[in-house]
Formats: structure tokens, C-alpha cells, sequence
């Protein structure tokens, strides 16, 4: 299990290949899901769970001014946190306001 943290206004890439079994809950702010053609898909408040397995969803996106956060948990344990780092891609900010 890890934690991802997102800015005001940040994205990330969901790889399906490195996400493929990772379930995530939104524990702090609200988490967009940008789906595979680019439009905006449900925005996932506090206690929020969703898969990404098969769902089509191409980043995470926090459509908020404060920091979101998402704990992800896969079936494998993640021994290493460095390994993490490897999971999300930071994208180039889109405009939105920090």
C-alpha cells in the first residue's frame, strides 16, 4: 500500500500495465477520473473507492486548489518505496490555478 498526493490542479498518468490490480481510496479532497479520450469522467470525494482495472481511465486529476490524497493498494506488496515512484507520471500542469 502507498500513498499518492496530489496538488491543487495536478495530473497523473495511470500506466494500465503498472496499475493493473490497484484499487484506490480518496482519503483527503476530491480525485477527477480523466478517461481515455481525454473527457473528464466522475470527481471521487473522501472515502471513495474505485478500481482502475479495465475502466478506461488514462490519469488522476485534483480539480481542487488544496492537495488530494489516494492510498493505492495492490495485491503485490511494495517492499521498496522507491518502487512507487515508478507507478504515477507527473504530467505538465494544465492551466489550472494552484
Amino acid at each position: 500500500m502507498w500513498t499518492l498526493t496530489l496538488r491543487g490542479g495536478a495530473r497523473v498518468a495511470v500506466v494500465a500495465a503498472e496499475w493493473y490490480d490497484a484499487f484506490g481510496v480518496v482519503t483527503r479532497g476530491q480525485v477527477q477520473l480523466e478517461l481515455r479520450d481525454g473527457e473528464p469522467g466522475p470527481v471521487l470525494g473522501r472515502d471513495a473507492g474505485f478500481w482502475l482495472r479495465g475502466t478506461g481511465v488514462r490519469a488522476l486529476r485534483n480539480p481542487g486548489r488544496r492537495p488530494a490524497r489516494v492510498r493505492i493498494v495492490t495485491p503485490r506488496a511494495r517492499t521498496d518505496a522507491c518502487q512507487s515512484t515508478h507507478l504515477v507520471h507527473q504530467l505538465p500542469d494544465d492551466g489550472g490555478t494552484t
